[in-house]
């Protein structure tokens, strides 16, 4: 089992910044992309920023210019910077990853979520 904890979130005016982090522990051989998905009110969830294993990063258009990802791969974390924020960021932010775990006689793949942190912009 893989298990991904978020922290960070919080309450912020617009213009401020906040950096979150998702640390990931357990039975982890491998982990591939890293990921910050968001979730606002009555919408669905939507991609913000992934990361890869070698540090190539993607970023939804709405975050590009204003938002940073980056990992530190020794500590299986994820880290997401948030500057310039806007009252539409006001979500509940997930953290994703995925790879490989491992087991007594095998390797298997995973698609781990954290348990979501909200972050609140006002206005």
């Amino acid at each position: 089992q893989v298990q991904l904890v978020e922290s960070g979130g919080g309450l912020v005016q617009a213009g401020g910044s906040l950096r979150l982090s998702c640390a990931a522990s357990g039975s982890i051989f491998s982990i591939n992309a890293m990921g910050w998905y968001r979730q606002a009110p009555g919408k669905q969830r939507v991609l913000v920023a992934t990361i890869t294993n070698g540090g190539t990063a993607n970023y939804a258009d709405s975050v590009k210019g204003r938002f940073t990802i980056s990992r530190d791969n020794a500590k299986n974390t994820v880290y997401l910077q948030m500057n310039s924020l806007k009252p539409e960021d006001t979500a509940v932010y997930y953290c994703n990853a995925a790879g490989m775990s491992y087991s007594a006689r095998s390797t298997q793949p995973y698609d781990a979520w954290g348990q979501g942190t909200q972050v609140t912009v006002s206005s």
